[in-house]
């Protein structure tokens, strides 16, 4: 079991900046790719950002690339997502997710098998 628990969500303006953790316990994290996913209110969840597990590979939905960043720390069990340049559109829960090793898809919501309780995330205009 991993057990995973994300902070540093809160209220931001428009064009502001915030950066989400999740820590990580319970297996070895460096064996594990971990993603980010967002659900808005009335709305089905969806990818952000997917890590490999080196950190060496990253992925992105097209709404947030180039504003938002990924980063791991293998040392601390944690990955970070680093949000720029946000948009009211941006506001929603954010969830960390991961996979044991490789995912066959790094956007596929079901490929996760352990899931945090998510981060509410709110940009005002």
């Amino acid at each position: 079991q991993v057990q995973l628990v994300e902070s540093g969500g809160g209220l931001a303006q428009a064009g502001g900046s915030l950066r989400l953790a999740c820590a990580a316990s319970g297996r070895r994290f460096s064996d594990y790719a971990m993603g980010w996913f967002r659900q808005a209110p009335g709305k089905e969840r969806e990818f952000v950002s997917s890590i490999s597990w080196n950190g060496i590979n990253e992925y992105y939905s097209d709404s947030v690339k180039g504003r938002f960043t990924i980063s791991r720390d293998n040392a601390k069990s944690s990955v970070y997502l680093q949000m720029d340049s946000l948009k009211p559109e941006d506001t929603a829960i954010y969830y960390c997710a991961a996979v044991q090793y490789l995912p066959t898809s790094w956007s596929k919501e079901s490929e996760y098998d352990y899931w945090g309780q998510g981060t509410q995330v709110t940009v005002s205009s």
